[in-house]
């Protein structure tokens, strides 16, 4: 499989270019900015985006969403109970100084357990409510790979003090669906660098 990670906007969020080298089939996770740049690597690989993810609805990881669904037609799934939080991204730009970015309409709901196939790779939802109430994270068995949003980073976890945050409900999911996972999963964080499963399960001081 292609996997890109491209480290994009004021935030630093990673954006994941996900795709099949057979089919060229791709899902994109989080384009929060710079989706020229995006799309300069979609096009370099030749795919076509089959889907847009967003792991949660913070302006670092949907503000560029609606400018990459009119580039490529792709749809937008996003979890519903995200949608309040996803309403006030003209007020979250405001609290950041960032410029007001595009609402972007969401065409289907990631709920728990929704499956998306990108060639023959199966791609799992898992809903890991927290850090907001709508957040989640994608599951690939066959690559033993997480897309963890901001749910999980090394040696740390999400925030919990910004709206639809709430402490005990993330260390509930980290613990009762992330932990589960086979401990070499590799875990792509919204921020920073890649950890492990079994790394964070023995070393975060969080957990």
């Amino acid at each position: 499989m292609i996997h890109e990670v491209l480290p994009v906007g004021m935030l630093q969020c990673n954006c994941s270019i996900y795709g099949d080298e057979t089919t060229r089939e791709a899902i994109v996770v989080d384009p929060g900015d710079e989706i020229e740049s995006i799309l300069e690597r979609i096009q370099l690989h030749g795919l076509m985006v089959k889907a847009i993810v967003i792991t949660h609805a913070h302006i670092d990881h949907i503000g560029g969403a609606n400018k990459l669904k009119h580039a490529t037609g792709a749809p937008v799934n996003m979890n519903q109970n995200d949608t309040g939080l996803q309403k006030m991204l003209e007020f979250q730009a405001a609290m950041l100084g960032m410029q007001p970015v595009e609402q972007v309409e969401i065409d289907q709901d990631a709920k728990d357990g929704a499956k998306l196939v990108i060639g023959a790779t199966e791609i799992y939802v898992m809903h890991t409510p927290g850090h907001t109430q709508g957040s989640i994270c994608l599951w690939m068995p066959s690559d033993s790979k997480l897309i963890a949003g901001d749910t999980l980073f090394r040696e740390s976890i999400g925030r919990t003090d910004l709206p639809g945050g709430n402490g005990k409900q993330i260390l509930q999911s980290i613990h009762d669906k992330l932990l589960k996972l086979p401990g070499e999963t590799l875990v792509i964080p919204g921020h920073g660098d890649p950890t492990t499963i079994e790394h964070e399960a023995e070393n975060n001081p969080f957990l």
